[in-house]
């Protein structure tokens, strides 16, 4: 892709988030914020969890988004008897007496980690080294994965029993943790009609693993202001209990607070949800508008906090 300038690569961005909405939105429906979300993390070259009972359209949407930004896409089912080896790949004797490496379901460019909360943590591992370096690393070889790389999980919040619940260090991989909530009424009667009868919906590629790369980019070119700057990380470090700029709230019912992570991640998908808004910088209204899922998964209340009955997002909104 070649633009005379980053305004005009700006306004492409901001028209071909527009047209992939709307193109998931003949699918997914009702999700508006969701397929926003989900779109500034693979612009900033980020990754999800999302977080929803079942029947929500969580597989659905990551199908969606794969087939109209015409990348590889796997799914990947985690389960409690699934190995690292099933993930990433393993080296086999052939014919020829030499070992081959067979790769896994792991190499593509979007993958889908079905129920992450299902497999025991060696397996959880697995990811870690995946999700931070685009890598893998098997029998003493590392292998590089196809660009770009996401990872798309799901988390079922109901039924914990069975479950390994992620710890605090893959979780702070996430750049994005997604609330998905039930639809509004008048959605759920279009679902229920789009799905109970013979509609066949044609999607359209809309961009490619190029153009993708090249937007990842292009976010990483766009300039912040130091107030703005300023501001994310301070938000950031607002959260972290006993430390000067920790408030009341946090000090009483919080005993993690977000590291530095957060503050890339507050940074990075500001300048992306200006972008596709159609502005050419950021502005704190836009690190507020991304401050929710990124700061939801690193903050960890304490027990007062749990009997109170004191949840994450009121304490973030106590921040603002």
């Amino acid at each position: 892709m070649q633009f005379n300038n980053e305004v005009e690569a700006v306004d492409a961005l901001h028209q071909s988030f527009k047209n992939i909405k709307a193109e998931i939105g003949k699918v997914v429906i009702g999700q508006d914020e969701i397929i926003k979300s989900v779109l500034i993390a693979i612009f900033s070259n980020g990754h999800c969890l999302l977080v929803g009972v079942p029947g929500l359209a969580k597989t659905l949407l990551v199908q969606t988004v794969s087939n109209v930004l015409d990348l590889d896409f796997n799914r990947i089912q985690f389960t409690p008897d699934l190995m690292p080896s099933d993930i990433i790949g393993a080296e086999i004797l052939g014919e020829d007496r030499h070992f081959k490496f067979i790769k896994g379901p792991i190499f593509s460019n979007i993958i889908l980690a079905d129920e992450i909360n299902r497999t025991p943590p060696k397996t959880q591992a697995a990811l870690l080294e995946a999700m931070q370096e685009k890598a893998v690393t098997a029998a003493g070889h590392t292998h590089i994965l196809p660009q770009p790389f996401f990872v798309l999980a799901t988390q079922n919040p109901i039924e914990q029993e069975g479950t390994y619940p992620l710890p605090e260090a893959q979780l702070d991989r996430f750049m994005f943790n997604i609330q998905l909530n039930y639809p509004a009424f008048a959605d759920e009667l279009t679902i229920v009609k789009n799905t109970t009868s013979n509609r066949e919906v044609k999607l359209e590629k809309i961009i490619g693993a190029k153009e993708i790369q090249y937007f990842q980019k292009l976010i990483r070119n766009i300039p912040v202001t130091d107030n703005v700057l300023e501001y994310a990380v301070k938000l950031a470090a607002k959260t972290r209990p006993n430390t000067a700029l920790a408030s009341e709230t946090i000090n009483n019912y919080v005993s993690w607070g977000a590291g530095p992570r957060a503050s890339q991640f507050l940074v990075l998908g500001a300048k992306c949800h200006a972008a596709i808004s159609g502005k050419y910088a950021p502005d704190i209204e836009d690190v507020q508008a991304v401050a929710e899922p990124i700061l939801r998964h690193r903050i960890v209340r304490n027990y007062r906090a749990e009997a109170e009955g004191l949840s994450i997002e009121q304490i973030i909104k106590d921040l603002f």
